[in-house]
């Protein structure tokens, strides 16, 4: 038998994978990162620029204001993103919507070079909502491009790779943010437009690449550029298999055509869907994942680790989370994506418990702080070899193509929503609560853990539609959202 490496060289599908990452996941994980670095530098400047302008320096409130707008309107940006992902996907089309993205994240970057010489911390808040409007869109595409380019045997692999560039962004982000490297205050806009030059890539290579082979199938009903795109990627074959299984599924979308979110909330039949993609996207952005990657340096100095140490320590996490998510895409095909949820959900939220209680030793010693790292450490392996790596493949697994734009667009606004409220919240509970704030942290890892356990079905090589009528079995209490269509309609 061929090994995954194998097939993933047999055609361009490699080179595709890595120039999708790129331009993608990757872009999202840069951000919540390297905004950390330049922070005291981009509040300098706003205040020399105030002071430039009216003569007088700015009050500390103002300061405060200007830079929660700078960090926040991110997440904003990344919402109208996510809510673009349906109209414009289905426009242009996969490739041409990734590339047009990568145009977005191109003019941001401008801008952000630009704000310095023009003394204008107004163009960082808009450099900073184009960033994110381009994350938003861009992750949800790169998603639905992975999924609909994977063969069912290796979908859980292809799909994860989105988590693996992710993780590859946050260290990247931690890495140019070091003194050593662009950390300066005279390059804080340069750092903060690193993966410029990555779009870059993405918008000169993505042309000569195949498009989804499923969106011309299954939208534009072109079974020849399909099959042709299939070979592209994957080297020669007839991919019969393949084909019947789009063809099976565009049958199914013939009868219930593309669907808008309100009319994918609607509908009972996809209702386990939903909630299970809901309540995981809940339980990864409030296990704490979240808090690490934005507040990894107020968390590490509650725990006691020297501030001159802690950059370095965040660095350390960022190879962790590349290391996992790689070797998690080798298992992922082997061990199922439900063992993967509920043991790291479990995992996750013993170590919460422990580093709770030994951050609130009444004798601490010595040997604390590296004991609580150690456990952040440890939490980041369990994250991103479990739930954080199979959430990607999820996904891509859970609906047809008919609903898949609309689910999109419903988790990336969840998804934001949650990013933006952690982003606001968690700066209030860590000075309110202190270490107990990380027993949240716990009780939602623990909800993942029996909801993933109890209720998640195993979708390791089902077909869309076979997953989908799983979901449809789901029975609590002896009842299913389908018996009580069925009994309303009966009625």
């Amino acid at each position: 038998m061929e090994t995954l490496f194998q097939q993933l060289t047999r055609g361009k599908a490699l080179f595709l994978i890595i120039v999708l990452g790129v331009g993608g996941s990757f872009q999202v994980g840069y951000h919540i990162t390297g905004l950390s670095s330049p922070s005291p530098y981009i509040q300098r400047f706003i205040n020399s620029s105030w002071y430039h302008r009216y003569g007088e320096p700015p009050s500390p409130q103002t300061i405060t204001m200007i830079w929660s707008f700078i960090v926040s309107l991110y997440a904003v940006g990344g919402l109208f993103g996510a809510v673009s992902v349906k109209v414009i996907s289905g426009l242009l089309g996969r490739k041409k919507a990734v590339i047009g993205n990568s145009f977005i994240a191109i003019v941001a970057a401008g801008i952000m070079v630009a704000s310095k010489g023009a003394k204008s911390f107004e163009m960082i808040i808009v450099a900073r909502i184009l960033f994110g409007y381009s994350a938003g869109l861009g992750v949800s595409t790169h998603l639905m491009y992975l999924g609909e380019i994977a063969p069912r045997k290796i979908r859980g692999a292809v799909t994860l790779t989105s988590a693996t560039f992710t993780s590859l962004g946050k260290l990247s982000g931690q890495f140019f943010g070091l003194s050593e490297i662009l950390g300066h205050e005279d390059l804080w806009n340069i750092v903060l437009c690193v993966p410029v030059f990555f779009s870059m890539v993405q918008v000169v290579l993505l042309p000569f690449l195949p498009e989804s082979p499923r969106y011309l199938f299954i939208e534009k009903g072109d079974d020849k550029a399909c099959k042709k795109a299939l070979q592209s990627l994957w080297g020669e074959g007839d991919y019969k298999q393949e084909m019947d299984e789009m063809s099976t599924e565009q049958a199914a979308i013939e009868v219930a055509p593309l669907r808008s979110p309100l009319q994918l909330l609607r509908d009972r039949t996809v209702r386990w869907q939903l909630i299970t993609m809901s309540t995981v996207y809940c339980c990864n952005q409030l296990s704490g994942m979240s808090a690490i990657s934005t507040f990894s340096f107020d968390i590490f100095l509650n725990a006691g680790i020297p501030k001159d140490k802690i950059r370095y320590v965040t660095l350390g996490l960022g190879v962790s989370e590349i290391i996992t998510s790689i070797f998690c895409g080798v298992l992922i095909e082997s061990t199922g994506r439900r063992p993967m949820f509920w043991g790291g959900y479990g995992v996750m939220s013993a170590i919460w418990v422990l580093f709770t209680v030994i951050l609130n030793l009444k004798d601490p010693s010595y040997w604390v702080p590296y004991v609580a790292a150690s456990l952040i450490f440890l939490f980041i392996i369990f994250f991103c070899g479990g739930p954080g790596g199979a959430t990607a493949t999820l996904s891509s697994e859970l609906f047809i193509q008919s609903d898949r734009l609309a689910a999109l667009v419903l988790m990336g606004l969840q998804r934001w929503f949650m990013f933006a409220l952690l982003g606001l919240v968690f700066p209030f509970l860590i000075a309110a609560l202190s270490s107990y704030c990380f027993i949240l942290f716990a009780c939602m890892s623990l909800l993942g853990c029996l909801y993933t356990f109890f209720l998640l079905p195993e979708t390791k090589g089902k077909t869309m539609l076979e997953i989908s009528e799983v979901f449809k079995a789901i029975t609590v209490c002896g009842k299913s959202f389908l018996e009580e269509k069925r009994v309303e309609t009966k009625l």
